[in-house]
């Protein structure tokens, strides 16, 4: 049985974008099933050229941070209500992520070992 971890992120503050992100890359290396989860104004970063402005001490851009992530093979979901509480009718995000429903956050916390929120 595969350990899965729910990595949450619910906001577009600098400082908390880069933990889940390191966090779900080494869960990966571990052989843990990492996913990760934008929620609420944390969608912001995920429109093209935001997250390319981000870039905190000695680390890679958010924009890097997030490719990385999306080539390693972990799941990066997208809430749907999240854009459209945001006004977003149609929006283009960076490639690679998934958009689902709300749902789909209550079955993967159902089904994940453990969820971290940021």
């Amino acid at each position: 049985m595969t350990k899965t971890i729910l990595y949450v992120l619910t906001t577009d503050a600098p400082e908390k974008q880069y933990s889940p992100l390191v966090l779900a890359q080494t869960a990966k290396m571990m052989d843990v099933k990492p996913i990760v989860y934008y929620l609420g104004t944390a969608l912001k970063i995920l429109k093209p050229g935001e997250a390319e402005k981000i870039q905190l001490g000695s680390f890679p851009s958010v924009a890097e941070m997030l490719q990385k992530t999306i080539d390693m093979g972990i799941d990066v979901y997208v809430c749907e209500a999240s854009k459209q509480m945001l006004g977003w009718e149609k929006v283009e995000l960076i490639p690679g992520v998934k958009i689902v429903g709300a749902a789909t956050l209550n079955d993967l916390a159902l089904e994940s070992n453990t969820t971290m929120w940021f």
